[in-house]
């Protein structure tokens, strides 16, 4: 028999659907019937894609013994950290002051007043090298809730106070916006320090194993550059630990070669092996880093690499309605038919096969990508042997030595792997696919919104109908959101989509990506709708999730009675914090329409994590980025005329062609010709008007501006002699 997670539609939930574990989605029935028995609560916290979840579902929740367990002595509670990342973070929070450490499956026990007394991720199904497995971690707390309840009940109180007061005394430390100039300053230094002595010459990347390709710290590097100039000497260095990064990435096995796109993370230091999942906001972010390197650099393999992340996303996660899916699994079937799961099965290949596929041509394949007899993983980053005779493909040299070592001229090289490459594409597609986790999530579709707005007016999309498709793949998706995850009459978003609107309005993240989306794309098409909707949830955002008296941003609305600490995040990981893409938000609003409310606030947005970015800058690099407009006077560029003119077009190909300081690009006689919406929140924009009936590019700085100028030398020496 089902339980009662089989009238979710969680793709997460459902896949627990069938467990004979008794469980509940989160909600009040769960909580009323935790009351009423006096039963402690197991919460589960987990995602579709998630490898461990998987293990830790397969090992115990589908155990008929362990089950019992469950369902005699506790209220079992499964979530899905997507749908509803405000409870994920309370209790992620809990498990990191607890164990020092987090990650998913999470495992938390409750009181019934959802207060946890207990927790950690993973649990084997038995003991092992002495950790506790899961049955007997069951019956020792089941005890302890008959024999010593007031204990775990003290001990629950004790740990939500400890939480809310670290909280409160982190707003309480909280710096004023008089502040930024002075700490921003040595926070930039300090945390451009930070990543110069963790720096991996050798393989590119921070620290050791495992290896994130955390975007935030790429955008921090890239935007040093920026500010002190590609060409200094900390620019230099800077663009070198970002690129390098991402050559070394682009190159390993975290990069899907075949399909596009990128795994989730690397085992091992040298980004060989992955942990084979791909998700939506990875793909997003790494996309915007590949394009920030190729404007620094103009080397051509970052917009290569770049285009192939937006290939993989339009032909694998985009529904037909034009909203993007969130994630594809780790795990899929050894091959049709067969009962077994393997991680990677479907990406990685044996000798034999390649060399069957690709005839005599598989020496030169083999040669690039380290394909070997006996397979290319070491035992040691093996060790349940999925990868016994298995090769992971990854770019051994560059291009031109294997075709030198192939006596091959570079141009016949490139055209020979890319019509490898594709017929092994072709070739992968006949075999069981990864579970597609089909969730829209708002958030993500944000992130997915501004890289595809940016790989549309990037040199790095280089021909125009690659440009065009970008921009009308972005333009797809924030039409499905307002369409289908938007309430108009309330100004406010929904969490997530899948078959129908979820019941979870969004949360601060939601409304923060989204927005950062919406400009993106504003700039991508000229189109006054997307700033207006933009400037529209800002408003809505500041009432569900500001905090008035400390500044910053909840990551959840106040009222829901089950969130039992309303957290703000403060750490850039995998996301950033919504606190650090809102503060860019409002200053770059405010850059826009000169509205000082909005930039004071932004300002408090930043200040109100001081003490975090102060005493660990690399924790918040992406609000770093934000502080940069903080710090900065407002720069805007305004071009008039018509943007389907070769006039317009090339003024404004000068702005986007380095990378440079921050500057607000705004169009007069854009879609549609009508700007009132615009022209109410900035007077000065009706008198830029154009020159002789051409194109006429405005500089401005601190809303003063240069005289207009109408030839693409004269706007590029404006932007690059220093007057901004």
């Amino acid at each position: 028999m089902p339980n009662a997670l089989a009238a979710e539609k969680s793709p997460y939930l459902l896949q627990h659907a069938a467990n004979p574990v008794q469980w509940l989605p989160w909600g009040e029935a769960a909580f009323a019937k935790a009351r009423d028995e006096q039963k402690p609560i197991f919460l589960s916290i987990g995602y579709s894609t998630c490898h461990w979840c998987h293990v830790m579902a397969h090992e115990s929740f589908e155990d008929e013994a362990i089950a019992e367990l469950l369902n005699t002595h506790y209220v079992p509670v499964k979530v899905d950290r997507e749908e509803r990342p405000d409870v994920d973070k309370v209790y992620m929070s809990y498990v990191q002051a607890l164990t020092g450490q987090g990650g998913w499956p999470l495992s938390a026990w409750l009181t019934p007043e959802l207060k946890p007394f207990y927790g950690g991720t993973y649990f084997p199904p038995e003991d092992r090298y002495s950790r506790t497995g899961f049955p007997s971690l069951l019956r020792a707390i089941a005890k302890g809730w008959a024999d010593e309840r007031d204990k775990l009940i003290s001990e629950s109180e004790r740990v939500i106070g400890s939480l809310r007061d670290y909280h409160a005394g982190r707003a309480d430390a909280a710096g004023g916006s008089e502040d930024l100039a002075e700490k921003g300053g040595e926070a930039f230094e300090k945390c451009f320090q930070y990543f110069h002595e963790s720096f991996d010459e050798q393989n590119g990347g921070f620290g050791g194993a495992p290896k994130f390709p955390r975007a935030s710290n790429l955008n921090f590097l890239f935007r040093c550059a920026a500010v002190q100039g590609v060409q200094s000497e900390l620019g230099r260095a800077a663009v070198n630990m970002a690129a390098s990064t991402l050559q070394k990435m682009s190159a390993g096995g975290i990069h899907d070669h075949i399909g596009g796109g990128f795994h989730r993370y690397s085992v091992d230091d040298g980004w060989l092996v992955p942990h084979f999942e791909k998700m939506l906001y990875d793909q997003a972010q790494i996309a915007v880093n590949l394009l920030d390197a190729h404007l620094a650099t103009r080397d051509e393999r970052y917009a290569w690499v770049a285009r192939g992340i937006f290939d993989y996303v339009q032909r694998d996660l985009t529904h037909p309605a034009g909203g993007f899916y969130s994630a594809e699994d780790a795990d899929s079937l050894l091959n049709h038919g067969a009962p077994d799961h393997a991680e990677g099965a479907f990406y990685v290949w044996s000798h034999d096969e390649l060399t069957g596929l690709l005839g005599e041509d598989a020496a030169f394949f083999s040669d690039h990508f380290g394909v070997k007899p006996a397979g290319n993983v070491p035992p040691k980053l093996d060790p349940h042997g999925e990868f016994v005779l298995k090769n992971i493909l990854h770019q051994q040299r560059s291009l031109l030595l294997t075709a030198k070592a192939h006596g091959m001229e570079p141009e016949m090289a490139a055209e020979k792997l890319a019509g490898l490459l594709l017929r092994l594409r072709e070739v992968r597609a006949q075999r069981p696919r990864p579970h597609l986790d089909d969730k829209i999530i708002t958030a993500w579709n944000g992130l997915m919104i501004s890289a595809l707005a940016r790989g549309a007016v990037s040199p790095a999309g280089c021909l125009a109908e690659q440009r065009e498709s970008y921009r009308v793949a972005a333009v797809r998706a924030a039409e499905f959101v307002q369409r289908e995850l938007y309430d108009e009459s309330r100004g406010m978003l929904y969490r997530n989509y899948r078959e129908g609107r979820g019941a979870n309005e969004g949360f601060a993240e939601d409304y923060a990506y989204f927005i950062a989306g919406l400009l993106d794309l504003y700039e991508a098409t000229f189109d006054d709708r997307w700033l207006q909707w933009a400037d529209r949830l800002q408003d809505t955002m500041d009432r569900l999730f500001l905090d008035e008296k400390a500044g910053g941003y909840f990551n959840s609305a106040a009222g829901d009675a089950s969130i039992i600490l309303r957290l703000k995040e403060d750490y850039d990981g995998a996301e950033p914090t919504p606190g650090s893409v809102a503060a860019a938000n409002l200053l770059r609003l405010a850059a826009i329409t000169q509205d000082e409310t909005r930039r004071v606030r932004g300002r408090c947005t930043i200040g109100a994590m001081q003490a975090v970015w102060v005493a660990a800058p690399q924790a918040m690099p992406e609000m770093l980025c934000a502080m940069e407009r903080a710090l900065e006077v407002p720069r805007q560029v305004v071009l008039a005329g018509d943007p389907a003119k070769e006039d317009f077009q090339q003024l404004l190909a000068v702005c986007r062609e380095t990378l440079g300081p921050r500057r607000v690009l705004l169009a007069r006689g854009g879609h549609g010709s009508d700007h009132s919406w615009l022209a109410n929140r900035a007077a000065a924009l009706g008198a830029m008007q154009t020159l002789d009936g051409r194109a006429t590019a405005y500089v401005c700085e601190n809303f003063t501006c240069q005289a207009p100028v109408t030839n693409a030398d004269d706007l590029r020496k404006l932007l690059n002699d220093g007057v901004i």
